[in-house]
């Protein structure tokens, strides 16, 4: 038995969308012998025939015929075929465009919202990097102070060692020149 899905299979299709497709066929498919019964003993005929298009379309119309099938009835099934896999095209649109709001549309806020807040991110970076670098500067020129500061003191200090030696041994030279020249009194 050829199913549904069979008769509308190539290499090319989507398995699940050829599936929901046959099935809506199938569950809205007409009584007695129709077009998708035609379409059947189409496939079943090119199968035997290997390939003859027009013989397989002459059969089974034939056959058909005979249980009251006219070209008419044929055009009209087909038509409704053609018009219930469009209705079913028109939802699957509507499903899709639900589906699209919920997982893309709210997919795309989440993208804008995470893409604002690392701007605002990078915006508190950049703030922080400029006063790194204001923070950097003021070190720098508070060590220079430092050290300038330290290079004074030193110097003062070893001024100051200098002269406080110097005058030292003035002293110590002048008591000794006083001893030296100075009678000794009592």
């Amino acid at each position: 038995m050829i199913t549904t899905k069979a008769l509308f299979a190539s290499e090319e299709l989507d398995d699940r969308s050829l599936e929901f497709l046959s099935q809506a066929l199938e569950q809205n498919n007409l009584p007695g012998f129709d077009y998708l019964e035609y379409k059947k003993a189409i496939t079943a005929l090119l199968a035997i025939n290997q390939g003859d298009l027009a013989a397989a379309h002459q059969n089974a119309f034939a056959t058909a015929s005979v249980m009251g099938l006219t070209k008419a009835k044929l055009l009209e099934t087909a038509a409704y075929y053609r018009n219930l896999l469009e209705r079913e095209k028109a939802k699957f649109d509507e499903a899709l465009e639900t589906q699209t709001k919920q997982r893309v549309h709210s997919k795309t806020a989440d993208i804008n919202r995470l893409q604002d807040q690392i701007a605002r991110h990078q915006a508190e970076i950049n703030r922080l990097q400029e006063e790194i670098v204001q923070y950097t500067d003021r070190k720098q020129a508070a060590e220079t102070s430092l050290q300038q500061e330290q290079e004074k003191l030193h110097k003062t200090h070893g001024n100051f060692e200098k002269t406080h030696a110097a005058l030292l041994r003035q002293l110590d030279r002048d008591i000794e020149q006083i001893h030296q020249y100075l009678p000794n009194q009592q």
